[in-house]
């Protein structure tokens, strides 16, 4: 005898964590199909994929490395305001470690002081010292994150810019812009963040630990007398924030070929948090996550910003647009629009 697996019913996708995401991505999309019907079309020029789609994920791509770590730390019940200043101060430290003389650059491209695999490594535990200076702060001396983390989002960008004399030291090395501006048919930014997504998705869904930042998030006291250790948990959760944003500033500053420590990563702390609320972790709160539904969740706010691009909105008038678009979609996203859905979709079903 055979079982029938029961239909899948509207209220159980409707509360889905990637059905909001996606279908909000997906309504953003429709909008630019309307405004520029060739919007999808994809053309493949010297094996490179090129086409709006492939412009909105290369371009959103570090936000996505942001949002990856900012979601460990939100489901915790932290955020972590520094992960922009992060990305300037390892933009700085990528630069100087390519030319320490950038007072007098070297335009040569193949020319570069320590080999380029120490300079990612180097540069990463860097940022990763700036993810455990959070932790600590958060974990152990028990400051509220905002404040633990505000600490090095203002002083983050000063650090960056007396590390380069505050000069914006241009990057010649031409195997390093490879990571911002590479393509293997696809642009290999995406590979980075595909990379460090299974890295993460095996950490927390293979192993213990994302069970213990869900319960931490939830309850970090009765995590504690359940034998979790909640404060090791922060710190590797804020630490690996910090390597999610050190990844993101190399990236950017290849992408542009400089250390720009007034620019890079600047306001992007913003719109990784958001891009893990439009994913469904629950800001303040923690408890279950999706990393997945985050990486939605950043495509959907590079989707916005390339939107009001292609509508025309002035440069000036863009975060203000942005962020009246944002506000609805938060609004899409609270939970009592989740139960209108849901309820029609019981009375579709009823009357079906």
């Amino acid at each position: 005898m055979t079982r029938t697996r029961p239909a899948l019913s509207w209220r159980r996708i409707a509360e889905g964590r990637l059905f909001f995401p996606l279908a909000i991505l997906a309504i953003i999309l429709l909008f630019d199909l309307a405004f520029d019907p060739a919007f999808f079309r994809l053309e493949i020029i010297d094996g490179h994929l090129y086409g709006s789609p492939v412009d909105i994920v290369r371009n959103g791509s570090t936000v996505m490395l942001l949002a990856i770590g900012m979601t460990l730390v939100i489901a915790t019940g932290g955020v972590d305001l520094s992960v922009g200043a992060v990305m300037a101060i390892s933009a700085s430290v990528a630069a100087i470690l390519i030319n320490p003389d950038f007072l007098e650059l070297s335009r040569d491209a193949a020319y570069t002081f320590t080999p380029l695999p120490l300079v990612i490594v180097l540069t990463l535990v860097v940022a990763t010292i700036c993810g455990l200076w959070n932790g600590i702060l958060v974990a152990y001396w028990n400051i509220q994150p905002m404040v633990a983390t505000l600490i090095l989002m203002i002083a983050g960008r000063g650090i960056a810019q007396l590390l380069t004399s505050g000069t914006r030291i241009q990057i010649f090395y031409e195997p390093y812009a490879y990571l911002g501006n590479g393509w293997i048919v696809v642009p290999v930014s995406l590979f980075i963040v595909g990379a460090v997504f299974v890295v993460a998705w095996l950490a927390t869904r293979r192993t213990a630990l994302g069970m213990f930042i869900e319960s931490v998030g939830i309850n970090a006291r009765s995590s504690f007398y359940s034998g979790i250790n909640e404060k090791r948990v922060k710190l590797v959760a804020y630490m690996f924030c910090g390597l999610c944003a050190g990844m993101a500033g190399l990236v950017a500053s290849s992408n542009i070929r400089t250390s720009d420590a007034n620019n890079i990563g600047l306001n992007l702390e913003l719109d990784a948090i958001l891009a893990v609320v439009i994913g469904g972790t629950a800001l303040g709160a923690g408890g279950r996550f999706s990393l997945l539904a985050s990486i939605v969740g950043a495509l959907v706010i590079q989707a916005i910003t390339t939107s009001m691009y292609a509508v025309g909105v002035p440069a000036n008038a863009l975060l203000a647009i942005k962020g009246l678009v944002v506000v609805a979609v938060i609004l899409l996203l609270s939970a009592q629009f989740r139960e209108v859905v849901g309820r029609l979709g019981t009375r579709r079903s009823k009357t079906a």
